[in-house]
């Protein structure tokens, strides 16, 4: 429950407010491929869920994308507090950062998480046989941004106690954490770590920066490149007998 000023007073609203674009099509995509699911069955989930010895021995590479769009068709609790909590913290990072940059995170830490399992799995057999569904990753994504990006906002843990947002993310982080060296479980604990590890990376910007400096160097030299083609030089006229000179001087 959250308290928003009004002109009349304080004015309560259960969760986070209406639900921005992208939280929308994320949750509109989740519950079809959840119904398409239970029709087709068991087939769609081996085909599109993330199996590491598929996706290395059948090079299946769509898998670590298509994998956090399943989930199980055991009972709707897996995919209901999934989407639950896509819209509970999703939808204010998406107002904070922009629909954009949110979707771009959202992907990138799921997929991230899944790169994690696939990494694991090459020592771990249990997890290089089995089928990993759903869309925790990039979730567990979610909430380290939101414990990032408003550390004091409360979190209701079982809807009943208040705890800070940065501490409930330290939890739940030393949850998956120690559930991932207990091994699978039936649960995709190492999925679920590698979205805070990636989360918290990219959002640190220690994969963000390299590549930035990359992109920058590029325009500098397509812009470089552009004005050789068409002549352009800075720093004002020269006389004829220095031209050459000072435009060799003066381009970049």
């Amino acid at each position: 429950m959250a308290r928003y000023p009004s002109s009349s007073g304080a004015s309560f609203s259960i969760g986070p407010g209406g639900i921005t674009p992208a939280v929308k099509i994320l949750i509109i995509t989740n519950v079809v491929f959840f119904v398409m699911n239970l029709i087709v069955g068991e087939a769609m989930t081996m085909r599109l869920g993330l199996e590491p010895r598929a996706v290395f021995e059948h090079f299946a590479f769509w898998q670590p994308f298509t994998y956090m769009f399943l989930h199980s068709i055991t009972g709707v609790g897996h995919v209901l507090i999934n989407m639950l909590s896509l819209w509970m913290f999703g939808t204010e990072l998406e107002r904070t950062w922009g629909t954009r940059f949110f979707t771009k995170y959202y992907f990138i830490t799921g997929v991230g998480a899944a790169a994690t399992s696939l990494l694991l799995s090459l020592f771990v057999d249990s997890i290089y046989y089995s089928v990993t569904v759903g869309a925790s990753g990039a979730i567990y994504g979610l909430l380290l941004g939101y414990g990032m990006y408003f550390p004091n906002r409360p979190i209701y843990l079982y809807f009943i106690f208040p705890i800070p947002a940065k501490y409930f993310v330290m939890i739940v982080g030393a949850i998956a954490f120690f559930s991932a060296l207990g091994g699978p479980g039936g649960v995709a604990h190492t999925a679920h770590l590698g979205g805070l590890i990636v989360g918290y990376l990219y959002l640190k910007g220690l994969r963000a920066r390299p590549l930035d400096g990359l992109k920058y160097r590029w325009l500098r030299w397509k812009m470089g490149r552009a004005r050789s083609k068409f002549n352009v030089h800075s720093g004002g006229r020269s006389s004829d007998d220095d031209w050459k000179s000072d435009w060799k001087k003066h381009i970049h």
